[in-house]
């Protein structure tokens, strides 16, 4: 991966910069919000799951329209500005003391960093070659886990010393991003060609709601993110309610670096083999992976099952992250790449879910039933990606299997 980044130009690995730069930051934070949420406003852990839960949202529907300014403007200002409300949106967290404050500033940091990923990834479509995306892809998804995998540890030392400072910090890293980006990045970096014609923002929505394609993948992705998109959440809401808090707190800290170790060792090398050939085999492969996982997850005794589990769980996750990204990236019409990207992002809207189905679960059925349920969401996601697929192989020639 290294000897891939040292032959990538200046502007790729600025855009890959942005992805671990910007998802460290958050990592920092994402930890403590709940005990931040509650000592600080005194909310209840509903209040604060609905709080959580709805900023990601409303940031995710907010993106699509990012998602149209990114086929429409530079992408250099775009990045550069929304760099600056992603520290901005930090620095207020920090500063906050009232809770519509805090909130609005939680959803302009999920706006301003959901905007960047999409114009991240249509920068890579509009400089690399179809057959180099798959690689890049998996390199930023890699960079990102690693954002995810150290930031907690930065955040828990700055939270030891104060329980606000990891806010400065994250703000800190936005700040030295937006410095980078000014300084060395491309000014004449654009997703799409200045000379198309402007369509509304309206008339745009149309035409992505016609391309069946797109919206079987991004009820597909929905689904499916209701069960990988916060796996951690149900995860810890499961094991609260069967074991003891102390065998939780092992067992979660303890699947969370295995997940994170084996996405940054396997995801490079497996991720760059996904190309758009086959993408049924490897999305069933992925999937497969994900309901052996959750099998797994409901049969674990001990934390080496735990462990397994979680192995098998992730190797689906480093299989289906970047199969997502390369239908999307091969159905997306160059001057509407950011709209798509915009719509894939609506996942996360199942990812919020996913607590939420699982707490209603967890209080009116045996435990175990919840892999019941997100074994349902994994084949009613599958069964989304396959028609997208399978119409993509109609309409394009390709080889479905």
């Amino acid at each position: 991966m290294l000897t891939t980044l040292k032959n990538y130009p200046t502007t790729i690995n600025l855009l890959l910069s942005a992805s671990l730069i910007l998802t460290l930051a958050r990592a920092i934070t994402l930890p403590y919000l709940v005990i931040y949420l509650s000592g600080s406003f005194s909310l209840s852990v509903a209040d604060i799951g609905l709080v959580i839960g709805s900023t990601l949202i409303i940031g995710s529907l907010l993106s699509l329209y990012g998602g149209f300014l990114v086929d429409k403007m530079s992408s250099y200002r775009l990045i550069l500005g929304f760099s600056g409300v992603f520290t901005l949106g930090f620095l207020g967290t920090f500063l906050a003391r009232d809770l519509w404050l805090f909130y609005s500033c939680l959803v302009l940091i999920n706006l301003a960093y959901a905007v960047i990923d999409i114009a991240v990834k249509s920068g890579f479509g509009s400089l690399l070659p179809v057959t180099d995306r798959s690689e890049v892809f998996s390199i930023k998804y890699t960079l990102t886990n690693i954002g995810y995998a150290v930031g907690p540890f930065l955040g828990a030392g700055m939270a030891k010393l104060d329980i606000s400072l990891p806010f400065l910090l994250s703000a800190g890293l936005g700040a030295g991003f937006f410095f980078i980006y000014f300084v060395w990045g491309n000014r004449d970096l654009n997703a799409t060609d200045k000379a198309q014609k402007p369509v509304p923002f309206l008339a745009v929505g149309k035409l992505l709601l016609q391309d069946y394609r797109l919206v079987c993948f991004t009820l597909g992705g929905l689904l499916s993110a209701v069960v990988f998109g916060q796996f951690t959440a149900y995860l810890s809401q499961y094991l609260v309610v069967t074991t003891t808090p102390e065998s939780t707190y092992q067992i979660i800290s303890t699947v969370v670096a295995t997940n994170a170790l084996i996405v940054i060792s396997l995801q490079y090398s497996i991720g760059r083999k996904i190309s758009h050939r086959h993408l049924n085999l490897w999305l069933a492969a992925g999937l497969s992976m994900f309901m052996m996982g959750l099998a797994g997850f409901a049969l674990s005794t001990s934390v080496l099952l735990w462990v397994i589990s979680m192995a098998i769980f992730t190797v689906g996750e480093i299989i289906v992250f970047p199969a997502e990204y390369m239908f999307i990236d091969k159905i997306a019409p160059d001057n509407l790449r950011g709209m798509y990207y915009g719509a894939q992002n609506l996942s996360n809207l199942g990812a919020a879910l996913g607590p939420v189905l699982c707490g209603v679960v967890l209080a009116t059925q045996p435990p175990h039933y919840i892999f019941y349920m997100l074994t349902l969401f994994i084949v009613a996601g599958g069964m989304f990606y396959f028609l997208g697929a399978s119409n993509l192989s109609a309409t394009t020639g390709m080889d479905p299997d």
